[in-house]
């Protein structure tokens, strides 16, 4: 029999062709950990409100990928010195970055486990390749968890202008259709340099970075914290712990095996066992839209509508403001819902809640972007700007939301 090609060209709408370079990259893609990728999406439930956005982590990580060998290559033109293992080691763990998302991404990051970022379980994921690959990914590990002496190579990981962002903002915002996310990633990339191991943008490119800041924030007002998004997102976490709390009182709550087992037990970080990371990497959304499918006949009130609600996008209002919600509205609020669905007030906040959504595009204390200018000097993004924007969208923006039925904007107004 004839050996497997693993070496393959790949088409992507975003960036055109993209080339699986090495045989590593192939078996790694090919695992099934990194094929259930396909089967979460990218956004969410934002395809409630952007009906293209169906696309997936495995798109994403693959365009991660292509963008991570785009900007090696500008920097080895540089004359940045960048070893073929260290290719290799960077290429992997931005493949494997976003491993450990959960069903919907961030929508249920908290829901399925406790206390458990997505970060690390994708950490745990790599760590386990790594043993069944024999130690292959050794250096991509260190880079992945800083422990790596080149720092620029983790910030290319993890930063605020990193491969993941620059991805993320470009494919989103093509798939959703909002123009104003989309950003030059082609060009950015091409900025890039490295300068006492630190990751910076040469002077010339401070426009492309200042445009990428302003996408970045209106991706989030338009898209990701998109208040029909943000409902969506609140009542599916609530159907997950409704299922469990029905579960807790012994009620019959039927779901596929391996989401069962995380309905049906408590997993928190001491809890999260290699065995439980193979239950895990079974989990994908249509797990979650089998389940609710038919949890919307299932005979517990709160349950079935909270499903029903998500099924038939029959979602609640959702009212964004800039002062906090008082205790006494939303008592109130929640009084006539109890009233109106003859459920107790306990159960009457699946129904009615409160909470807060943060836009802040550039944090200069996390991480900042460095300019280099052109003679010599170092400069952080917000200082180098001329536009007065930039030093704003460094400033977090805090709104708050209150969540109630549709049904009550037919009744008296509170």
């Amino acid at each position: 029999m004839g050996q497997i090609n693993k070496l393959k060209i790949l088409n992507d709408p975003i960036y055109g062709f993209i080339s699986i370079t090495n045989p590593l990259l192939y078996d790694l893609i090919q695992h099934p950990y990194f094929q259930r990728l396909r089967r979460i999406s990218q956004m969410g439930l934002s395809y409630l409100v952007y009906p293209g956005a169906h696309h997936t982590r495995f798109h994403h990580a693959l365009g991660c990928m292509h963008i991570m060998q785009r900007t090696i290559g500008v920097l080895r033109f540089k004359g940045t010195e960048i070893s073929e293992e260290e290719e290799n080691a960077l290429c992997i763990a931005i493949l494997l970055h976003d491993i450990g998302h959960g069903p919907f991404s961030h929508a249920m990051e908290h829901s399925i486990v406790e206390g458990i970022s997505h970060e690390s379980i994708s950490l745990m994921f790599m760590e386990k390749l790594n043993t069944e690959f024999n130690g292959k990914l050794d250096l991509a590990l260190k880079i992945f968890k800083g422990e790596y002496p080149r720092k620029f190579m983790l910030q290319l990981i993890s930063s605020q202008l990193d491969m993941d962002r620059m991805d993320y903002l470009k494919r989103d915002s093509f798939y959703s259709g909002v123009a104003e996310g989309n950003i030059n990633s082609e060009r950015l990339l091409q900025m890039f340099t490295v300068k006492d191991d630190l990751l910076m943008i040469e002077e010339k490119g401070i426009y492309s970075v200042e445009k990428f800041l302003v996408a970045r924030r209106l991706m989030y007002w338009q898209t990701y914290l998109h208040k029909t998004s943000v409902a969506a997102e609140l009542m599916l976490t609530r159907v997950l712990k409704r299922a469990k709390e029905l579960l807790a009182l012994n009620r019959e709550v039927t779901a596929s095996k391996p989401l069962y087992f995380f309905l049906n037990n408590k997993i928190g970080p001491e809890e999260f066992t290699s065995d439980i990371l193979v239950t895990f990497s079974q989990l994908d959304d249509f797990d979650i839209i089998s389940a609710i499918k038919e949890w919307q006949f299932h005979d517990d009130f709160v349950l079935s509508e909270l499903s029903k609600s998500i099924i038939n996008r029959d979602l609640p209002k959702i009212t964004l403001q800039s002062k906090k919600i008082d205790k006494p509205t939303l008592l109130t609020i929640r009084q006539e819902v109890a009233a109106l669905y003859n459920i107790s007030e306990k159960e009457a906040r699946y129904f009615v809640f409160k909470g807060e959504l943060k836009n802040q595009a550039y944090n200069k204390a996390e991480e900042p972007i460095h300019i280099l200018k052109k003679d010599g000097t170092i400069e952080d993004v917000a200082e180098a700007s001329d536009q007065l924007s930039i030093k704003a969208l460094s400033k977090p923006v805090t709104k708050y939301y209150l969540c109630y039925p549709k049904v009550l904007l037919e009744k008296a107004a509170f």
